[in-house]
């Protein structure tokens, strides 16, 4: 029987709906205690001492780099091989966008291309951690230290670090584990999402965390998100809600991007199921890898004795194919009634990058990664049914292009 099974839907319970529901009867709908609560929840999962939620991961990127100093004249490098969001960000606060090729069968950055892209205006590095697969930070670092010499800070924050700045893009990994430490514990900084689609969904959303940094004031790193993010104002409408607590100033023109509490009594509800939401995740890709094993298909190494992933996308490239059978073949899915995504199609490829004087053809890895990739369903509704009924389906039509 033909069942029809959607990409990926958020997991969503009569928990989040009683937050939310919560929520709007407090009266507080807006940033208020169950934001800051939820803040608190993201910082001891992380084992970070201090998040700050934001109503995207790409806010929390953008603002990162505004917390840095980071502007007109600087150059910031991130990956070909991602969405959007990990370089938009870049152009927002007026730095030049630098892109590295992937290596050669891999999602991640070319950690030798990374080091021959990094000059004297280099500020950051955006690792993406792709498929909720942490990158190599300890190479990152390394890389960072070794190219320390030709690192010109412009202002205190940068004079602390007095190195290149690593800010992860993790808005896959939320969760993710590296050589015993938690997504948020191994960048400088590190930027999640909780937009629908993610493990742990708050609607939209999104949210920062940094490590301790000798010479680093959380609380005032954690004053400057809040500015950025509310217009500039010195007071957030929680404290301005006191009895004649209406005073407040505005330091700068700043931006629009908080957390709302019917946002974060979602996200609340989430981090309770979150174990169990990771797990049922790893039991899906387990059953993936076992029935694909015989087909000429290349996965992603989800999990080993150094890392887990969060378990967010299941990448498959099919050997052999072209870029247009690899189109048929999600056509063939989508009419067994199976959603079917590529992940990604990389940034060069894209107007918007063109017309910034990306082309592709400097980046083959990128592009020979992307041209045979299909992602399968990956979330946490899926039932076993429905694996088999995936299964069963791809590798019958897959077997037509081999």
């Amino acid at each position: 029987m033909k069942m029809n099974i959607p990409f990926s839907p958020p997991d969503i319970g009569e928990e989040e709906i009683k937050e939310v529901t919560e929520a709007l009867r407090s009266g507080w709908i807006t940033t208020g205690p169950k934001t800051k609560e939820f803040e608190k929840e993201i910082a001891n999962f992380c084992h970070t001492e201090k998040a700050v939620c934001l109503n995207s991961a790409t806010a929390a990127l953008e603002l990162t780099l505004r917390v840095l100093g980071i502007g007109e004249g600087d150059e910031v490098i991130t990956s070909s091989y991602t969405y959007t969001a990990s370089a938009s960000p870049i152009a927002h606060v007026g730095a030049k966008i630098v892109l590295v090729d992937v290596k050669k069968d891999s999602w991640e950055m070319d950690y030798e291309q990374l080091a021959n892209s990094i000059t004297e205006k280099t500020k950051a590095i955006i690792p993406a951690d792709i498929a909720g697969i942490l990158c190599d930070y300890n190479k990152i670092f390394k890389i960072v230290e070794e190219k320390k010499d030709l690192f010109q800070a412009s202002n205190e924050i940068q004079k602390i670090y007095n190195r290149i700045v690593v800010v992860a893009d993790c808005a896959h990994g939320f969760g993710a584990q590296q050589n015993g430490k938690l997504a948020g514990e191994l960048a400088d900084f590190t930027t999640f999402s909780f937009h629908a689609v993610k493990n742990l969904t708050t609607a939209e959303g999104g949210a920062a965390t940094w490590k301790k940094k000798e010479g680093l004031d959380n609380e005032e790193i954690y004053h400057q998100y809040q500015l950025l993010s509310l217009h500039g104002q010195t007071k957030d409408a929680l404290h301005k809600n006191g009895l004649g607590a209406w005073e407040y100033d505005i330091v700068a023109p700043y931006y629009k991007c908080n957390m709302t509490d019917i946002m974060a009594g979602i996200g609340l509800a989430q981090m309770k199921r979150y174990p169990d939401l990771l797990k049922r995740r790893q039991e899906i890709i387990v059953k993936y890898n076992k029935a694909f094993a015989d087909l000429p298909i290349d996965l992603l190494n989800h999990h080993d004795e150094n890392h887990t992933s969060s378990g967010h996308l299941y990448f498959t490239r099919i050997k052999g194919i072209t870029e247009q059978q690899r189109n048929e073949i999600i056509i063939k899915m989508a009419e067994q009634g199976i959603a079917c995504n590529v992940h990604y199609k990389p940034l060069p490829m894209l107007t918007a990058y063109k017309n910034l004087g990306f082309d592709i053809n400097h980046y083959p890895n990128a592009y020979d990664f992307y041209h045979n990739e299909i992602t399968l369903p990956l979330y946490t509704k899926l039932t076993d049914e429905q694996i088999d009924y995936i299964i069963e389906n791809f590798k019958n039509i897959v077997r037509e292009f081999i």
